[in-house]
This record gives C-alpha cells, structure tokens and sequence, in this order.
C-alpha cells in the first residue's frame, strides 16, 4: 500500500522539515499500528487462527488498535491488560477509560493480571494457560512488534522517503524503527526518538536489524512512557495552531520536540532534508487529557 502524505513544515532554518501522515493512513488504525497489523492478521486467517491475544497497558494504542483491526477482519480479540485494579470493577474502568471502553466496543475482552505477573507475559508459564483456554488464539506480542510486524513498518517509507537525509521516528517497542531501518538508503541516517528510559531498546533494535545506520536520541522521553510536563502540552497545543497537525504526547509529540530542538541547536548539517513520520496515537490523547486535569496541568486542545 502506497500512501504518499508528506506535508512540510515551515521553518526559519536552512534545514527542510516534512512530516509523514502515517496517522491518515487507514480511517480506523492508525499509523504504525496498521502497519504492524496487516501481515500479523493476514498470517492469523491464513492459518485458521480464530482469536487474537494480545498485551498492553490501559491506555495502549496497540490494544485499541488490534480491537478495531480484529473486528473488521471477523476475530475474537482477547487484551491482556497490565493492572488487576482495573478488572475489580470494570463497569467504572470503562466509564473512566476511552481506551478500554473503545476496545470493549469493538468486541475485545479482557483478561487484567497485576504488575508484576505481567512482567512474566513473554514466559511458556504465562502464554500457557491463555492458549489451553483460548486453543484457536494466534498471540501478538505487546505493541506488536514481531517479525511480520517489522515487515509491514518497512513499507512506511515505501520509496517516497528515498529524497531524505534523516529520517526521524518515534519509538516504544522497536518495531517501527527497525523496520524503518531496513527500508532505508546507505546514505540516510534514522533517529529514535524513545518514549522510553532506558537501554534496552538498542537491543531490541538490533534482534531485527543489522544495518547500523540508525541512533537512538535518548534525551527527549521526559521521564519515560506517558511522563508529560506543562512544556510538552504546550508545544503540542502550539504546533497544532500553526501547522494543523495534532501530536499525541507519548510518542509524536516528545519526537517532534526533539526534532525541533536539534534543529535549533544546529545538529542537521544546512541544506539537510529531513523526514519525520507521525504513526499516529491520537486515540490516546482523551485519556491522556483525563490524567493531566488529575495533575492540575494544561489539556491537549483538538477536536474530536
């Protein structure tokens, strides 16, 4: 699939700016997350598979995403949701949550499993009772990112990306980017942007990839996965009023804030032409303005 949406960004440097749309890749599944889906799923009907098991968090885009995607393609979709808290009442998690209550909508049901069991979720002892109960279950690694995920998340620059220097991506799992990295040229350079503290995600990168054109720039995660501050909420609020692109504040918007931030700094040689993809995570974003009214701090303003 070929889905040219590059839009450029004015800027008062001598670098060019352009953002890929992955987020208006499909009308329902955004982004990346499409992109990990599609041969995951193709690869389920294929063989027979009638229930999809997956894992993440309460807000995850991955597990709303793979309850839309399961429902139009006509499979039973099973979330293993970390945090037993939120099975206790589930009526109330759902009023509460936008996330589970879309993914529920959409036909998923769900299994909660405290923190600290769900760290095992990779082990035969945790998958072993979930496939005895569900034997026609094809499993999907949390956020998705498997070997046929790598595979779909290579097609994102599709040719179009060849004109570019840098290529510039968010990054959670290591999916995307690793795929991103096997698509692209010799002589273009990609940069991570992890949600993420931490080391392990060059680890992870390099289970998927061996080229090693690629770097991870580690300083714009603001405290790890869903860690947002008044600044970021304001970059968000301003980058959509001047360019009329909306950000998530987990993933597109830390990514954003890094790229500009290099730029200012004068990290990009001039005359560098730089893409950016945006994969999307805008469902997350009612959540996420739920939590930062709890903290007292600026919503993220858009429009449904």
């Amino acid at each position: 699939m070929s889905v040219n949406l590059i839009q450029e960004i004015s800027l008062p440097y001598d670098v060019t700016l352009c953002i890929q749309r992955e987020d208006l890749v499909h009308p329902q599944i955004q982004g990346n997350k499409y992109r990990k889906l599609r041969y995951n799923l193709a690869f389920a009907k294929a063989n027979s598979y009638k229930t999809l098991i997956t894992f993440g968090g309460a807000y995850s885009n991955h597990i709303a995403a793979t309850a839309i995607a399961g429902s139009l393609e006509g499979f039973k979709t099973i979330g293993v949701i970390r945090g037993e808290e939120l099975g206790v009442d589930l009526e109330k998690t759902l009023a509460q949550n936008p996330t589970l209550s879309s993914a529920r909508d959409h036909g998923m049901d769900f299994v909660f499993v405290s923190r600290s069991a769900y760290r095992d979720k990779d082990t035969d002892e945790f998958k072993r009772p979930l496939l005895k109960a569900y034997p026609d279950a094809y499993l999907i690694p949390e956020g998705g990112t498997n070997k046929l995920a790598v595979q779909g998340c290579a097609e994102i620059l599709d040719g179009h990306g060849a004109n570019f220097d840098y290529i510039c991506c968010p990054v959670g799992t290591g999916g995307t980017i690793s795929g991103i990295i096997e698509s692209s040229g010799v002589q273009q350079k990609v940069l991570g942007f992890p949600a993420l503290k931490g080391g392990f995600l060059s680890d992870e990168i390099k289970k998927w990839t061996s080229k090693t054109n690629w770097e991870l720039m580690s300083e714009y995660h603001l405290g790890g996965y869903a860690k947002m501050d008044a600044v970021l909420i304001s970059f968000i609020n301003n980058f959509q009023k001047k360019h009329n692109i909306l950000l998530d504040p987990v993933y597109t918007g830390k990514m954003m804030l890094g790229v500009l931030d290099l730029i200012s700094k004068g990290y990009f040689p001039s005359n560098t032409r730089i893409l950016a993809i945006h994969t999307g995570g805008l469902q997350g974003i009612e959540g996420m303005n739920k939590k930062l009214l709890q903290k007292g701090l600026p919503l993220i303003q858009y429009t449904e």
